[in-house]
């Protein structure tokens, strides 16, 4: 009999007083216990008491009901009990869960095809209620780990495509884009990924290889779009002409890895993480204007700033 699998939710998609359809397990000493049984609901008090000591890694449902939880979120979202700032939140909570299941999931496809109902929920939001969106990106960048800035940087760049005046159908396959622009990094040593500090010289070239190793492993699924590759081979690319792998330089550079280049950095800029104290939005992009003139798209560079207005606003 195989063991049962599990998945990993944050507390905060559950809304008090809404009767469960799956159960919700809590994860304590390596054992996950029954925390709240399928047709039960958790009270407001419970919830926020429980919602500090969330982490990330305490509550799990069983990955057979999955499809149940996602049918949860999406009837959140079409709820009219919720103001849009709610619904954003839950949006942005309960993808970041999905992002980290997405990424495991050895079947690219798979993952891709996934992965488009989570763009697609995010577009409406930003085509419906444009101040839930300024919400939402300033939900990001608390946390620098592989699916939240992955998800992090998909968010800022739909807000970029937008402000550049990508139609929608370019919009979703730009968000799809910058969700895996660094699959390639499935591929480096996770003594590099998770190193704190500077890398050395070997290290450094090891983890300039990931535009490589993500490409190859693209090749290697039918029906993923010359965009999706081009995101995630060309996005260290610079527009001056001295960027990595292939020296690319300005509008030789894919738009798309353009603006993943900007909202990359700007990501990794504004992150916490063990080794540097992040910046402010504003400053973050100042001085990617300012002291790395010449990497980035000056026209896309300046649009980014109508992003951070809505950040701002948010």
């Amino acid at each position: 009999m195989d063991p049962v699998q599990y998945f990993r939710i944050r507390l905060s998609t559950i809304r008090p007083d809404k009767v469960t359809t799956f159960d919700i397990f809590i994860h304590i000493d390596g054992k996950y216990i029954l925390y709240v049984k399928t047709g039960d609901k958790l009270s407001d008090t419970k919830i926020k008491t429980m919602h500090y000591k969330d982490t990330g890694d305490s509550f799990y449902i069983k990955m057979e009901d999955k499809a149940k939880y996602q049918n949860w979120v999406r009837e959140e979202m079409n709820s009219d009990l919720l103001n849009p700032f709610e619904k954003a939140k839950i949006l942005h909570e309960s993808s970041v869960a999905l992002m980290e299941d997405l990424f495991e999931n050895p079947d690219v496809n798979t993952a891709l095809d996934e992965s488009r109902p989570i763009i697609k929920d995010f577009i409406e939001v930003m085509e419906n209620v444009p101040d839930a969106m300024g919400f939402m990106i300033s939900l990001s960048g608390h946390d620098f780990y592989t699916y939240n800035h992955s998800l992090d940087v998909s968010i800022y760049s739909l807000g970029l495509g937008k402000a550049l005046g990508f139609n929608k159908e370019d919009l979703e396959e730009l968000g799809v884009s910058a969700l895996f622009h660094d699959i390639g990094k499935r591929s480096v040593s996770l003594d590099i990924l998770c190193k704190k500090g500077g890398l050395s010289d070997a290290e450094w070239e090891q983890m300039k290889m990931h535009p490589q190793y993500g490409l190859v492993i693209l090749n290697n699924h039918p029906n993923i779009s010359d965009a999706i590759k081009a995101a995630c081979f060309e996005h260290h690319e610079s527009w001056a002409g001295n960027g990595y792998p292939q020296q690319l330089m300005a509008d030789e550079i894919h738009p798309f890895a353009r603006i993943v280049a900007i909202t990359d950095t700007y990501d990794a800029m504004t992150t916490q993480r063990s080794y540097n104290v992040p910046l402010k939005p504003f400053d973050a992009v100042t001085m990617m204007k300012e002291k790395l003139a010449g990497r980035y798209d000056p026209e896309m560079l300046k649009a980014m700033y109508s992003v951070l207005f809505k950040l701002k606003v948010a």
